[in-house]
C-alpha cells in the first residue's frame, strides 16, 4: 500500500471515528435530559425523542465523507486505486472540516438539545422553538459537510 492511500484511509477514519464519538457524546447529553424529563411525563417521550437524537446527525455526516473517500479510492471494491502522496494529503485536509466540526457541533448541540429537552419539560408547547435552536447549531456541520465533500471530490 502507498503512502498516499494510507493517508487517504486516515482522513476516512477521522471523518468516521471523530463524528461517530461527538454524535455519540451529543446524544448521552441530551439523552440524560430527556431520561429525566420524561420520568416525570412520559408523555412527552415522542417530542423529546426527536430533540434527543439531533446530535446524532453528525455522526452520519463523517461517515458519509468515509464513504465517499472509500469510493473515491476504490477501497470498497478491494482494488484500491492508485493514489499519490500528494493527493492522499488533499484527501486527508479535505476530510478534517467535517471530522473536526462533527466532533465539536455534536456535543455543543447535545448541549443545546438537552436544554431544549428541560424547557420542553416545562412548557410543552416550546418544542419547535426549541428544536431550532439546536438544529442552528448544526448549521456549522453542514457547512463543514459540504467543505469535505467539495474538497475530497476534487482531491
Amino acid at each position: 500500500m502507498q503512502v498516499g492511500q494510507i493517508l487517504a484511509l486516515v482522513g476516512a477514519a477521522l471523518a468516521v471515528i471523530l463524528g461517530g464519538v461527538g454524535s455519540a457524546i451529543g446524544v448521552k447529553i441530551s439523552g440524560q435530559s430527556a431520561a429525566g424529563v420524561t420520568s416525570e411525563d412520559p408523555d412527552l417521550f415522542g417530542k423529546l425523542l426527536v430533540i434527543e437524537l439531533l446530535p446524532g446527525t453528525q455522526g452520519i455526516y463523517g461517515f458519509l465523507i468515509g464513504l465517499i473517500v472509500l469510493i473515491k479510492t476504490n477501497f470498497i471494491s478491494g482494488t484500491m486505486a492508485p493514489v499519490s502522496l500528494d493527493q492522499g494529503l488533499r484527501i486527508l485536509i479535505g476530510a478534517l472540516p467535517i471530522a473536526v466540526v462533527a466532533l465539536v457541533s455534536a456535543i455543543m448541540q447535545g448541549k443545546v438539545a438537552a436544554s431544549t429537552i428541560n424547557m420542553v419539560g416545562r412548557q410543552p408547547d416550546t418544542s419547535g422553538k426549541g428544536i431550532t435552536m439546536a438544529v442552528t447549531v448544526e448549521t456549522y456541520a453542514v457547512l463543514a459537510l459540504l467543505a469535505s465533500f467539495l474538497m475530497v471530490q476534487f482531491a
